[in-house]
């Protein structure tokens, strides 16, 4: 995403806004910093119990379904899926 000017503090409230405003801890990062650990998180579903966990594809697909069925802009839909398949490139 990198020519691109992308408002990280935007696309960081969008994306607690899917996740019915969950807590994601800052811990000192900047909004990007928060967001990719956030859907980096989420595609190695570290959020769920071990012995639940799915694998990064089915949590990829839930993701991207979950992102398309809100009511958030279309440009930002697009740039929260793009984030998620570069970090699905990243952890592959």
């Amino acid at each position: 995403m990198a020519n691109e000017m992308i408002n990280y503090d935007h696309l960081l409230k969008e994306y607690r806004s899917i996740w019915n405003n969950r807590i994601l801890a800052a811990n000192n990062n900047t909004s990007e910093e928060t967001l990719t650990e956030a859907i980096k998180r989420e595609l190695l579903d570290e959020n769920s119990h071990p012995r639940i966990r799915k694998n990064k594809y089915e949590k990829y697909y839930s993701a991207v379904k979950r992102v398309m069925d809100t009511p958030i802009s279309i440009e930002t839909k697009v740039q929260l899926i793009k984030m998620h398949i570069e970090m699905m490139e990243e952890i592959s």
